[in-house]
């Protein structure tokens, strides 16, 4: 994952309730900062495309983002699942290797997959309220359901995931993948030096694809 500790990588890698890292950029011109190219949908998908955050350290370096795909999604725990916006947010992770902080008084486990499969996992559950819970009781749920996805993140060949095969810049790329009530995820790395994760609700993940976004100023409104 991407740090040595729980905390730690919910730090670095941005928290389900903040969505963000050491800093959260929304604007274009935080994913134009990026040493490493964006992913989105391929051609393949036509409908609206639009940018979420980007997370980078506390020095100002990009380290992950997201852009997302379909209607941006909202949490309405009141609607029924028929009713649900249909979404594919799509989530690109710098690889890099083991190294010191930025401080030095310690380090950063390397990225992996698994980096990826736990922004993406957490990134639908910021979407995500069960009716049964008020407000009151969300922030207890969501501690508890982040604490899962990340132990999910963190054993990619267990049983909760199975793998499924998706072009990534036309060329077939294996994933993990998984599915629960509240949506499903999947997590892979691509050739261009990044990881890929993506996360959806109403719209399948078998048939997707992913490509290098070649603007992503076209992403912006």
């Amino acid at each position: 994952m991407e740090t040595t500790s729980r905390a730690g990588t919910r730090d670095a890698a941005g928290s389900a309730k903040a969505g963000g890292g050491a800093a959260a950029l929304r604007t274009v011109e935080g994913y134009l900062r990026a040493p490493f190219p964006w992913y989105g949908l391929d051609g393949a998908f036509t409908g609206p495309r639009w940018l979420m955050q980007v997370g980078a350290t506390a020095d100002g370096t990009v380290r992950h983002g997201a852009t997302g795909h379909g209607e941006e999604p909202s949490i309405r725990p009141e609607a029924p699942a028929a009713d649900r916006e249909r979404f594919v947010v799509v989530v690109t992770v710098a690889t890099s290797p083991e190294r010191r902080t930025g401080d030095g008084t310690g380090h950063l486990d390397a990225t992996t997959a698994s980096s990826a499969a736990w922004l993406a996992g957490s990134g639908l559950l910021a979407f995500t309220w069960p009716p049964q819970l008020d407000h009151a009781l969300r922030d207890n749920w969501l501690d508890q359901q982040t604490e899962a996805a990340f132990e999910l993140a963190d054993d990619l060949d267990g049983p909760e995931w199975t793998t499924l095969s998706l072009p990534v810049d036309a060329e077939p790329t294996p994933f993990h993948y998984r599915e629960s009530e509240f949506g499903w995820v999947l997590a892979g790395s691509a050739r261009r030096g990044v990881h890929l994760g993506a996360y959806g609700r109403g719209m399948s993940a078998y048939g997707l694809g992913f490509s290098v976004i070649e603007d992503i100023r076209t992403y912006a409104p």
